[in-house]
């Protein structure tokens, strides 16, 4: 099951280089991360979504390459290609996966202008190895869907005081 996590930082380097660990540890098969993002509340107060995992991108290679193979069979897998990596990108921008980008707008919204959070969507089996590399990052947690224990525990390594129970 997934878990969505936002943490608050002073600035947009900090949560991206928070981002950085995280996507560094999914090559180290630590994290599954659906979703990454750095919500910044710029100075002149317009929020800015920096999404780690581009949808269009995606679509377009996995379209051409059903294109190719598709145009195998007509004998023409050029032809092919091109329309399906069209065809794909397409699909792939329209396509919303991962954290609400309403939500995350609104989530920015309320942050001070000039900070940023990182809103993660994802699950892990290695926690104490994922808090580990994030801890010396600090931050102030905005929303988590964990239990208590699990929330009172990222509070603990960022360097947060825990709700008194």
């Amino acid at each position: 099951m997934s878990t969505l996590i936002a943490i608050a930082y002073p600035d947009v380097s900090t949560a991206d280089r928070v981002r950085g660990e995280l996507i560094q540890a999914t090559k180290e098969h630590l994290v599954r991360l659906e979703d990454a993002v750095v919500v910044e509340h710029r100075n002149d107060g317009e929020i800015k979504l920096h999404q780690a995992m581009g949808t269009a991108g995606a679509g377009a290679a996995g379209g051409a390459m059903w294109g190719g193979l598709i145009g195998l069979l007509f004998l023409a897998p050029l032809v092919g290609m091109a329309v399906g990596a069209a065809s794909g990108a397409l699909v792939g921008k329209m396509a919303d996966v991962g954290a609400d980008d309403d939500f995350m707008t609104n989530l920015g919204s309320s942050l001070q202008p000039g900070a940023a959070a990182l809103i993660v969507l994802g699950s892990t089996e290695a926690r104490d190895k994922v808090l580990e590399r994030v801890k010396g990052y600090g931050g102030q947690i905005i929303q988590t869907s964990l239990n208590r224990e699990q929330e009172d525990q990222l509070r603990a390594a960022l360097g947060e005081a825990t709700a008194v129970s």
